[in-house]
């Protein structure tokens, strides 16, 4: 609370501080507007680029003289100067346009925003939604395309998801709204019901994390970072398509003079997922015994989400760059079609959940004194899950109740579909607060401190138990926070950039258990405590050197450290998971070295090419517990420590485009993830192994292709066609290496097409995915939708 309060004095004792917002327009000479070129500040590395509409903002700039430096490859640079003395000052620009002999001589230097976050030497992605916003794409189809990163899906829109990353999946990875971790917002706020149209970039972190998202993310970082504009827009979409899909979002911005600003957005999505699942999974038992293999629809699977999020306050007023207070609230509503595996179909069990979330957003540059930046967000959440089993009977793949041997129905052993019967309420009060200092000791030296707390408050209680047994109720308590301190050099004019970090890792968990123990006719209560404290620390390190201006080495190295996650210590019901509170932290020893080369320009023709290696050396690995015993009445499993594993690498992409209208993009990963060795309870060494882990596509390939069409149909439109391939390798689902626990090698093949109308206002897409209808597998043999067809319609108004 002090921290807050601290935080709160010194925001509001800014309104003294002289900054302004340079704003204005850039047109060519014939008034149209001169999109995608450069405004720098004159002598720094500050600079915006030019949308769609001509408009361009510079903010946080303290009163003063500038000069601004206007580039464009279609015209000639142009200098301006600028006189800032209020809190706004607007300019128009119109600037020359090249003649067609020029233009192929003009060579700009620039850095995009992307640009810049891949140079500093860190193994990332930056994934760009802008394309994506107008089609019927999840945010996790656009991750599933990058380069080194493979999505987990079990089944359907809503199901669960599993992010794998080099190697390195579950919660080694964690997922981050605007470096808040996204279990802060509970399972009805996640990516896959946030559309891209509300995201600006998502980036992807391998192995090392940068210290201003200081968390213990072992294998990689996922950080969506949505749209911060402060312009007045709206955006809405809907899209329907197979399997009674519906998934819809509305995103509005308003802000006055004054700074005032508002933003709001919302989503619904629906589905039914009765996609068809068949194959060596899928089968009914007869009363005899015998096994008949089926193809049927999955008809305990549909999933409803809907939320919304709004946010008041002010942008780019004295005090602040940014301070937003917001609310955010969503539920959702999954029934579940089956355990770990998909041999035992279940009907009447699902789960609901909400969750209400205030945030805090905060950020302001020269904070206290010139070059020093500060930020701060915050989310405290209040979450409850119901999961919901009371109905007692088995079933079949026809919906049907399981016949037995003398023509009645079989009855589940304990009652219900997954055990005995219960109406678990799980309920969780949740605060993430995260807040740093980037302080620029000149152009080339930079400080930055980072500190992430979280403290999950959970209970769990039963319904169905007695109103004894309700009355004590279970309490399981998760704190921890990390903190990071880096040194981010330049040197060699920009060529050579470093970035040295350390970080401080503590987690606390407490459990308590109460239990009624009755002795000679009176009942009592007894109460079993389990609390644990663990601290550690890590470090690394990221350089990125310039060895021409097309040819880049990058090199970055963690000892990494992750704490275990509250779902794996204190369980969780509704994704089948057992409690486990003595497992342990996992740590690894992570290397990444790459190149980057390009793009080069040839004639009409653009290449890049950037291939990298990677190391992950991770002892006590946490993962998921599996069993081959895929006919268990009970399929739920906890996590557990593995021991000592090991994940070897590469990965490759080139990306090509022709013309601005043929973009092609290619990417490749290859790794083998061993199990090394098992400990015992002491870290003594027990077996030694050498074999892949089970679970774990080890060879991926992405490739996609877009064209564009301008003035097809009318004067001023755009259409827009694509391809998306995907490929998997075969690979075993448990550690039994015996053929039916292998998949197939699965060859995936989408076709889009979207069609802008002359005012860019008006998108229609239309999406076919796996056109072939290909048997698809992530986890576990869970099949995935086959072939499916969507339409989506989008509709945008800037400038209101």
């Amino acid at each position: 609370m002090r921290f807050l309060l601290f935080v709160f004095l010194f925001v509001f004792s800014q309104g003294w501080s002289q900054n302004g917002n340079i704003t204005g327009k850039v047109t060519f000479e014939n008034t149209e507007s001169a999109f995608g070129a450069s405004v720098l500040i004159s002598g720094t590395q500050n600079f915006v680029i030019v949308d769609n509409d001509g408009q361009f903002e510079i903010k946080g700039l303290a009163y003063g003289n500038y000069v601004l430096e206007i580039f464009s490859i279609e015209a000639k640079t142009k200098m301006v100067n600028v006189l800032l003395n209020s809190s706004s000052q607007q300019i128009n620009i119109v600037i020359e346009k090249n003649s067609p002999k020029a233009l192929k001589e003009v060579v700009i230097q620039k850095t995009s925003v992307k640009k810049e976050i891949i140079n500093k030497g860190f193994a990332v992605n930056v994934i760009e939604t802008q394309e994506a916003a107008k089609r019927n794409l999840q945010t996790n189809d656009l991750l599933d395309r990058s380069v080194g990163v493979r999505i987990r899906q079990n089944g359907g829109l809503g199901s669960s998801v599993d992010y794998n990353l080099n190697g390195m999946s579950g919660n080694s990875v964690r997922i981050f709204i605007d470096g808040i971790p996204i279990s802060t917002y509970g399972s009805s706020f996640n990516l896959n019901s946030i559309p891209p149209a509300l995201i600006e970039r998502i980036e992807v972190y391998k192995g090392v994390i940068p210290a201003h998202l200081a968390d213990d993310a072992l294998g990689g970082a996922i950080n969506v970072i949505l749209k911060k504009g402060a312009k007045n827009m709206l955006n809405a979409s809907a899209s329907y398509g197979s399997f009674n899909t519906f998934q819809s979002n509305l995103s509005a911005t308003y802000r006055g003079e004054s700074g005032f600003t508002v933003k709001g957005s919302g989503f619904y999505n629906y589905s039914d997922n009765d996609y068809e699942v068949w194959g060596k999974f899928v089968y009914n038992i007869l009363p005899n015994g015998r096994y008949e293999y089926v193809r049927a629809k999955r008809f305990n699977d549909a999933y409803r989400s809907y939320g919304a999020r709004i946010e008041a306050g002010f942008t780019d007023v004295k005090w602040a760059d940014t301070f937003l207070i917001g609310y955010n609230g969503s539920q959702d509503y999954n029934q579940i079609q089956h355990g770990q595996f998909m041999t035992k179909p279940y009907k009447g069990r699902f789960t609901e959940s909400e969750a209400n979330v205030l945030t805090l957003n905060y950020n302001k540059k020269n904070f206290l004194a010139k070059g020093l930046d500060f930020n701060l967000t915050g989310a405290y959440s209040q979450r409850e899950q119901v999961v919901n089993d009371t109905v007692k009977w088995n079933y079949n793949w026809n919906g049907e109740k399981a016949i037995g041997l003398y023509g009645g129905p079989i009855l589940s052993p304990l009652g219900a579909q997954q055990g005995a019967p219960t109406i678990n309420h799980i309920q969780r009060n949740i605060l993430s607060v995260r807040g740093g200092f980037n302080y620029n000791l000149d152009r080339n030296n930079k400080i930055i401190f980072s500190t992430m707390f979280n403290t999950v408050d959970r209970e769990d209680y039963d319904e169905l138990k007695s109103e004894l047994e309700r009355t004590f109720q279970e309490t399981r308590d998760l704190q921890k926070m990390v903190s990071s301190l880096a040194y981010e050099l330049q040197a060699f004019d920009s060529r050579l950039r470093t970035s040295v970090f350390g970080k401080f890792y503590e987690q606390k968990i407490e459990k308590r258990d109460p239990t009624i123990v009755t002795e000679n006719g009176q009942s009592k209560v007894t109460e079993t405590v389990f609390s644990n404290t663990t601290t550690t620390v890590g470090y690394g390190m990221a350089i990125s050197y310039a060895l021409q201006p097309k040819i880049m080495v990058l090199t970055s190295a963690e000892k990494a450290v992750r704490m275990p996650s509250e779902n794996e210590v204190f369980g969780s019901p509704g994704e089948n998971i057992i409690a486990n509170p003595t497992i342990k932290p996992e740590i690894s020893n992570n290397l990444n070295v790459g190149l980057r080369f390009g793009p080069y320009m040839i004639n009409e023709h653009k290449i890049s090419f950037a291939p990298s290696g990677f190391l992950r050396d991770t002892k006590d690995k946490i993962v998921r517990t599996t069993s081959s015993r895929l006919n268990d009445a009970i399929q739920t499993l906890p996590f557990e420590n593995l021991g000592k594993a090991q994940s070897i690498g590469f990965e490759a992409s080139v990306d090509y485009v022709y013309k601005d209208k043929l973009f092609v993009s290619f990417n490749m990963s290859k790794f083998n993830s061993l199990f090394k060795m098992r400990y015992d309870n002491n870290g003594g060494q027990l077996e030694n192994y050498n074999k892949q882990i089970p679970n774990e596509p080890y060879f991926t390939i992405n490739a996609n292709a877009q064209y564009n069409f301008k003035n097809l149909i009318q004067e001023n439109s755009q259409m827009n066609v694509y391809y998306n391939c995907g490929y998997v390798d075969p690979f075993y689902t448990l550690w039994l290496e015996l053929e039916s626990y292998r998949t197939p090698a699965q060859f995936v093949q989408d076709l889009g097409l979207s069609y802008a109308f002359p005012n860019k206002q008006f998108v229609v897409s239309f999406d076919a995915k796996n056109i072939l209808d290909k048997q698809i597998y992530d986890n576990y043999a869970v099949q995935k939708p086959g072939r499916a067809f969507y339409v989506k319609l989008n509709y945008t108004i800037n400038n209101l």
